[in-house]
């Protein structure tokens, strides 16, 4: 007989999730997001490339608890990130990789739609920011807080691939910023919004 219940199933998933975590040395919090990342994947090897900075969690929340503007990057991460939870929070979330005038900030600079719409959400006065697809929307993040026009309250630096993925977040991993990311190639759309849901849960609840 199989498990039809989907809080059971999440439930069993989390049990059997729990024990292969025992190599780990994540504190309870972290414990939280990594398991959601890996329920979201599939993938055991999450728990060893999981990077957590500058008191990410700590200041994620105290951000989200005082009511957010995310930027995600990707139509994908913007869907899979809880409604309802992130009602309750009081956030609003924002992607603006389909926005006509980023179509046009494309062309006229020559990049990528991705990067164009970190400098979109920049000139709207978003600075939480959620990346996990691509590597470019990474990197303006990143050149934006050097050239100081943008002091990000946190990132979550998730972007996959072969190209440039595993650049952008061991760069990310230079700065001075809240932030998670993930080392090598792994991420994706998915788990950028695994990890926002997981914090959403601590906040607001399921």
């Amino acid at each position: 007989m199989y498990i039809k219940n989907p809080m059971d199933i999440e439930n069993k998933s989390m049990d059997i999730i729990d024990e292969v975590m025992g190599d780990t040395s994540f504190n309870e919090e972290e414990m939280i997001i990594a398991k959601r990342m890996i329920h979201t994947t599939g993938d055991f090897e999450y728990r060893k490339i999981i990077t957590f900075q500058n008191d990410f969690i700590a200041e994620a929340k105290k951000a989200i608890q005082s009511g957010s503007r995310i930027f995600t990057d990707t139509k994908m991460a913007y869907t899979g990130i809880n409604k309802p939870a992130l009602a309750k929070a009081n956030s609003e979330l924002r992607c603006f990789i389909d926005d006509e005038r980023v179509f046009k900030m494309s062309k006229e600079k020559y990049t990528t739609r991705s990067a164009c719409a970190v400098d979109l959400a920049v000139e709207e006065g978003i600075d939480i920011f959620v990346i996990g697809n691509a590597p470019t929307a990474l990197y303006r993040v990143l050149e934006l807080v050097k050239e100081g026009k943008l002091v990000p309250k946190f990132v979550v630096g998730v972007p996959v691939g072969f190209v440039g993925a595993a650049e952008s977040k061991e760069y990310l991993r230079e700065f001075d910023i809240p932030a998670i990311s993930t080392v090598g190639n792994k991420g994706g759309s998915n788990v950028a919004a695994s990890i926002i849901n997981a914090l959403l849960y601590m906040v607001v609840g399921r």
